[in-house]
């Protein structure tokens, strides 16, 4: 029980020795979940670098799926004594919501498929046919998932939960609360290309961020720039993280887990854009990316509130896109 009350107690007071009279701006920069961060805050010359090291180091002792001693990773392996914490609490409950309200194409249990297809710390690459993928995909399910006095207990103690594809958005969440418990109103806090952004940058103009053209990926060319103040924004792309294989095959990092394959679609990147948390836009990328076009285009129509947009290869082989967002400038 007391590493659940552990990450509040570090929002509230990690900050305490960490002080400095000087009113500036601070910039601060390194890895951490596997890529890079950039954390920018203004008005204020408080270093908060350890204490925001500390809060990283719990979300991932709680879910990283490449550290053996996480909680995660003993729970994959079939730990049942794991007293979830607050960090994998929240996942679990943030995850239920995603997955039901996606109809499944959110989903954390595709573990052993993202493992299988050369996409996950046990690095397998396989090629797996369809009776392969069939038996994987007897482990896929989030309902097969519950938490009963905090212990997460599995239906199959073979199924394996990875969370990557909302971890850095939450993390993300983490800081961004810490640093609106320290009254900092202006901020954007960037990892691995995952964002969130509160108030205005220098000269109280607007924290903007340019999306990436998913074709032209080696000339770093913007496909748009967008307004991100007090909104979070995840994006999604089979671009970059692919692998081909022998035969020529190209596997895609995003695994459907409707049918268990790591096929190309048409669709290229999906980028998500609300006022929620970082955690939530980073799930409803992956969503969005093993939905496709048209499915995804029929969920934002329901749920109006999320904005996204979408690029992708036309009938026509053309690079389009689809949006429903529009910033105002």
């Amino acid at each position: 029980m007391k590493r659940f009350f552990l990450l509040a107690f570090l929002l509230a007071v990690l900050s305490s020795c960490e002080s400095n009279t000087k009113e500036t701006n601070l910039t601060l920069q390194g890895y951490v979940f596997g890529t890079t961060y950039k954390i920018i805050y203004r008005n204020t010359a408080v270093n908060y670098q350890k204490s925001i090291d500390s809060l990283f180091y719990l979300v991932n002792k709680s879910i990283s799926t490449y550290l053996p001693s996480s909680d995660i990773s003993l729970i994959n392996e079939g730990d049942t004594s794991v007293v979830a914490d607050a960090v994998l609490l929240e996942l679990l409950a943030k995850s239920k919501k995603i997955h039901q309200k996606t109809n499944g194409y959110f989903d954390p249990t595709v573990g052993n498929l993202v493992n299988a297809w050369g996409f996950g710390p046990k690095n397998e690459k396989q090629n797996l046919d369809t009776l392969e993928v069939q038996k994987q995909m007897e482990l896929v399910g989030f309902d097969k998932i519950q938490v009963i006095k905090q212990r997460v207990i599995k239906e199959d103690p073979a199924m394996y939960l990875d969370f990557n594809s909302i971890g850095k958005g939450f993390g993300i969440d983490i800081v961004a609360r810490f640093l609106d418990q320290q009254q900092i109103a202006n901020y954007m806090i960037e990892i691995g290309g995952e964002i969130r952004a509160k108030g205005v940058k220098k000269n109280n103009k607007p924290w903007r961020v340019q999306l990436q053209n998913p074709v032209k990926t080696n000339i770093n060319e913007a496909f748009t720039v967008i307004n991100l103040s007090n909104n979070s924004m995840a994006t999604s792309g089979n671009y970059r993280k692919f692998r081909i294989a022998e035969n020529g095959q190209k596997y895609v990092h995003t695994i459907n887990p409707k049918t268990g394959f790591a096929t190309e679609s048409n669709l290229l990147s999906v980028s998500v854009i609300a006022a929620i948390d970082c955690a939530d836009v980073d799930a409803y990328a992956t969503a969005f990316m093993a939905m496709g076009v048209e499915k995804t285009k029929i969920f934002l129509e329901k749920h109006k509130e999320i904005k996204a947009i979408l690029i992708y290869i036309d009938a026509q082989q053309n690079l389009a896109s689809y949006s429903n967002y529009d910033d105002g400038l």
